[in-house]
């Protein structure tokens, strides 16, 4: 009370971090918190010393300033509803999850171009790869080439029939069965059995963050469907359950939050960035954004493509004009 802090009027806090549970316990009452990138506070740190020397009374005393002196620069956290944040946990967690099925089956890729080609070329022009329920199967009942060459034509069909697999059963199973049974380099006995295990190994992760994905998957839509932005997001073409849920998640449902639409669009990382000095000037892309957002926006723009047609002849008109300037196409 002594330096003005009360119920009507409670003084802000700045901390350098926009979750746990302390967050939680300051975001539950009337206090406003902002949530002050480590970057932006270093520099701050700098305007106090030149030594560059850092403890926790110093930070601390960093951030009660910048609080102080340029709070109007600075947005607080959204006051977003119990709900809002509960889709922006299982969204983030659907993502990571998503992300950590490419990386344990990008190490599952590399492992097998070095003792099983085959196995990389019977699914290499399918949707999902090596992440495919089928190949899944397949491989965790023959991880090496030995035991492919040896599977019958029927335990194949029967495999892939399990894992869910109705349509062109019996074309894909004739064609990995004659692609197991070809001639190619092999490892040393011992060496290729080693390898096997270890891709065993790689395929036990791989089935569990596979059906984590799933299981995130089905939640996020079930929770996200209840929130009542949900139909004015799903109205807009191009936007499933699953990107309108990561779209809510990193923007919130507080319509406080951005003043303009170029904050959110600097948020997002779409707005460039530009530096003049002089007669210099430069614009170009934005690094520093919300990762998961503007990863959500490339999905949404690509595939509004196939379902908007003013948005596909917008997107085209402009990849003409970059041609006709000579720029690259990226």
């Amino acid at each position: 009370m002594s330096h003005g802090d009360s119920a009507e009027t409670p003084i802000p806090v700045a901390i350098e971090t926009s979750r746990g549970l302390l967050v939680a316990t300051l975001r539950a009452g009337t206090r406003q918190v902002f949530a002050v990138n480590p970057m932006a506070a270093s520099r701050y740190r700098d305007r106090h010393g030149v030594s560059r020397k850092k403890s926790d009374q110093g930070d601390a005393l960093v951030l009660a300033n910048i609080i102080r002196t340029d709070m109007p620069m600075h947005r607080p956290l959204p006051a977003d509803s119990d709900l809002a944040q509960a889709i922006a946990v299982l969204a983030r967690a659907h993502q990571d999850a998503v992300w950590n099925r490419q990386q344990i089956a990008n190490q599952l890729r590399s492992l097998l171009r070095e003792y099983f080609p085959a196995a990389l070329g019977a699914w290499r022009d399918k949707a999902g790869g090596l992440a495919r329920a089928d190949a899944r199967k397949i491989l965790g009942a023959a991880p090496t080439p030995a035991l492919a060459a040896k599977l019958p034509l029927w335990r194949l069909k029967a495999m892939m029939k399990c894992a869910g697999r109705k349509r062109g059963v019996d074309e894909d199973a004739e064609r990995m069965h004659a692609l197991f049974r070809q001639a190619a380099a092999r490892q040393l006995p011992a060496v290729e059995e080693a390898m096997g295990m270890q891709a065993k190994a790689l395929l036990v992760q791989l089935d569990a963050v596979c059906e984590a994905v799933d299981d995130l998957a089905k939640a996020t839509e079930r929770t996200f469907r209840t929130h009542p932005d949900a139909p004015i997001m799903l109205s807009f073409p191009g936007i499933g359950p699953g990107v309108g849920a990561r779209i809510l998640a990193e923007i919130g449902d507080d319509r406080t939050r951005f003043a303009t639409a170029g904050g959110l669009k600097a948020y997002a990382g779409s707005a460039p960035i530009t530096r003049a000095s002089g007669k210099r000037r430069y614009v170009g892309r934005r690094f520093v954004k919300n990762n998961r957002l503007n990863h959500a926006g490339y999905l949404w723009a690509f595939a509004t493509l196939t379902h908007c047609k003013g948005a596909n002849a917008h997107y085209r008109r402009r990849r003409e004009c970059v041609v006709a300037k000579g720029a690259p196409v990226r």
